[in-house]
């Protein structure tokens, strides 16, 4: 079986069609013929996200879909591109940015982002609508917070967007697109480390060379506003579709929900490589066999969610989702999401309370071919005084 990515136009928020009713491990062919597995239930992936015989590591992995890897396919990671790589080396960089990713930091962060989303709203009022709410709203809040957290200027966000796009489309030159940021970041930390600054890259210049600060800046930089991005959009239709109101007492579990129900990671990410033998599931997994996992139905599972299939604002368990992962590589920046994502539902749903799609669902272009799953635009509209 090749892993299905297609999503159904009129069941838009659904797992791929032809995931369901598979065993818990199931038989998946990689895009070079490697012949993996796929887990699709909460026990199978806790198992091969949490076993330390399940390696990271980018050159022992098979991928089940087009992906571009710093240095080449075959090919360890780099010092600093610590997403692909395992203890000891992946625990020094952990640890050393731990401490920048702290519920206390987060939370000092929150007003900055009550502005920055205030501001947008702003000027989608003044704007008037209709307006794309990717472009307008969602884009923008991730990514000017990793622009302030990191050290990256903002004024270059067209270019640093575009390139970020470009790494999780097939259709583009994801190698070109990784060989123009690293050498975008490369001179910004070397200019940082000359005249460093208060923010995160600047912080780490005495612990870290310019190469690994430049791997280290180019993960934080992508994941910091891709996914969040396409979350605050994908939430904010589903919660259109749906007809459910966003309530100020339910926030907390509302994102949490929303990311259960989404599952925006639907390319099998994260893989993992068999170090030796194992046994997942009741299936033996052989050493050097690559891992993918299916979120969007491992976050359905029903052996852990009652009625997975629906989206419930007050699911009290829905935290329980591996949206962000599970294990030591679990996202280093999940904090700093769920606010972003808490702050920016409430406060555009505070705003524009009737707000409502500009164009019917069946016309809102879906990113199935990406590695994160979204919306192209999102096209929406609201009363005026008018």
């Amino acid at each position: 079986m090749r892993l299905p990515i297609e999503r159904n136009q009129e069941c838009p928020f659904d797992p791929p069609t032809g995931l369901r009713g598979l065993p818990p491990m199931a038989r998946l062919e990689m895009t070079d013929g490697h012949q993996g597995w796929l887990a699709t239930t909460m026990a199978a992936a806790r198992t091969v996200l949490g076993d330390p015989r399940f390696s990271a590591r980018q050159e022992l992995k098979h991928s089940a879909v087009h992906v571009v890897r710093p240095g080449g396919p075959d090919r360890p990671a780099p010092p600093g591109f610590f997403a692909t790589t395992d203890p000891p080396e992946h625990t020094r960089y952990r640890r050393l940015l731990t401490g920048q990713f702290t519920l206390r930091r987060m939370r000092l962060l929150e007003p900055r982002i009550e502005q920055i989303a205030a501001d947008h709203l702003d000027a989608m009022a003044k704007a008037g609508p209709p307006v794309d709410l990717v472009t307008a709203y969602a884009l923008p809040i991730p990514s000017l917070v990793i622009c302030e957290l990191l050290g990256v200027p903002y004024a270059d966000h067209d270019f640093f967007q575009d390139r970020s796009a470009a790494l999780v489309s097939p259709d583009r030159d994801g190698a070109q697109a990784m060989a123009d940021l690293t050498a975008y970041l490369g001179e910004l930390v070397r200019r940082k480390r000359a005249e460093p600054d208060d923010d995160l890259i600047s912080g780490l210049t005495g612990e870290l060379t310019d190469e690994e600060l430049t791997y280290v800046a180019l993960i934080l930089l992508v994941a910091g506003h891709e996914t969040t991005a396409n979350m605050l959009a994908l939430g904010v239709f589903a919660l259109l579709e749906e007809g459910l109101p966003v309530e100020e007492g339910l926030m907390e579990t509302t994102v949490e929900e929303l990311l259960r129900w989404l599952s925006i990671l639907h390319q099998g990410a994260p893989y993992r490589a068999a170090l030796e033998d194992v046994e997942v599931a009741g299936e033996l997994v052989r050493k050097g066999e690559t891992v993918a996992l299916s979120l969007p139905v491992i976050n359905r599972d029903g052996a852990v969610f009652e009625d997975p299939d629906l989206l419930k604002l007050d699911r009290a368990d829905a935290r329980r989702h591996l949206a962000f992962g599970h294990g030591v590589h679990q996202c280093l920046g999940q904090q700093l999401a769920r606010n972003e994502l808490r702050i920016g539902y409430r406060a555009l749903f505070e705003r524009f309370p009737g707000l409502r799609l500009a164009v019917p669902a069946a016309e809102v272009p879906l990113k199935h071919d990406a590695s994160v799953y979204g919306v192209r635009c999102l096209p929406v509209t609201w009363p005026t005084a008018d």
